[in-house]
């Protein structure tokens, strides 16, 4: 059997129990696409090593499509179309991953003020950005504001934001689940702003029900919001000196906002490990250890969690 026929009978399988499985079905199919119309018996180690390789340094990406790789064999062993193990018996260490961005107030402010270039109709009849400077401001602040992924932020509707009651709904996310999230008044009065003012922003009728829209009346792909992201980090000089192998993202938001969320706490003297799972749950996380990876250390919540151990061991400034 075809190595493509086998790659689309798993993925069918896959998603068959339930699972979205995207991730993962664009890897193999791009293993197919490289690989070549050839029978999935004929797929040597050659041409595995060759995938999982790439053209660059070993990243955390290389075991993300060995595991892949992997299921897809073990599929393909249990129905007989394979007669050898065609992945490597050793694995490169995993590289360990790089810390997650956390912006300060300041590079926040700088990048919301970036945001005016998107609108800037450019000499030579360049036009302005498809995205306009307010859509990409509240997508920032969206991200910012109430910890979004970014697919999640993109895929809001009209009817999701509710500015009446300060909500958003959220739905169908990375572990199938909707979840109806309470914001802020300045969160509120910036959505409020953008939905008074987001069909005028636009050159023709919408012809989705999105929230945050382009120029053109489409919702906006992630490409398209990373591309323009890129464009205005670049323009501020904001860049990683840890020697990381991504710069500032766009999903480092998210992590910004759940760390200031425990500085906030922290400094409000409520106790945190009791607000945790409330984090988790806002975040859309099935457990602690996922919340866990968003709490970075940074000089703020250290100073934070120093003084409250301070206070803890010498109550009343006692010596």
């Amino acid at each position: 059997m075809k190595l493509a026929q086998v790659v689309e009978d798993y993925v069918t399988l896959k998603r068959a129990t339930g699972l979205r499985f995207r991730s993962a079905a664009v890897s193999l199919n791009a293993f197919a696409r490289a690989a070549g119309p050839i029978d999935v018996d004929d797929v040597g180690q050659d041409t595995v090593e060759k995938f999982l390789n790439g053209a660059g340094p070993i990243r955390s990406s290389w075991h993300l499509k060995y595991y892949t790789l992997a299921g897809l064999f073990r599929f393909a062993i249990q129905r007989g179309l394979v007669s050898t193990w065609p992945l490597p018996s050793r694995l490169p260490k995993r590289p360990a991953y790089a810390k997650p961005y956390i912006y300060s107030a300041e590079e926040l402010r700088r990048m919301l003020d970036a945001t005016a270039a998107l609108d800037v109709v450019h000499p030579k009849g360049h036009t302005a950005a498809s995205i306009p400077a307010l859509t990409f401001r509240t997508l920032i602040l969206l991200l910012y504001g109430a910890g979004l992924r970014l697919g999640e932020a993109l895929a809001l509707t009209v009817k999701d934001v509710d500015l009446t009651a300060g909500t958003l709904v959220v739905r169908n996310t990375k572990f199938f689940k909707t979840r109806l999230l309470p914001i802020g008044p300045k969160l509120a009065a910036a959505l409020g702003h953008y939905a008074e003012r987001r069909l005028a922003l636009i050159d023709r009728s919408p012809s989705a029900n999105a929230f945050l829209l382009r120029r053109r009346g489409i919702a906006i792909s992630r490409a398209t919001a990373e591309r323009y992201f890129t464009i205005i980090r670049s323009r501020l000089g904001l860049a990683r000196r840890d020697g990381a192998y991504f710069q500032p993202r766009l999903h480092d938001l998210r992590h910004t906002f759940a760390v200031q969320r425990l500085v906030a706490w922290y400094r409000q003297g409520a106790d945190v490990q009791r607000q945790l799972p409330k984090l988790s749950t806002y975040l859309g996380h099935i457990s602690l250890v996922e919340t866990q990876h968003y709490l970075i250390m940074t000089p703020d919540l250290l100073r934070e969690a120093g003084q409250r151990f301070e206070r803890y061991v010498h109550p009343e400034g006692q010596p």
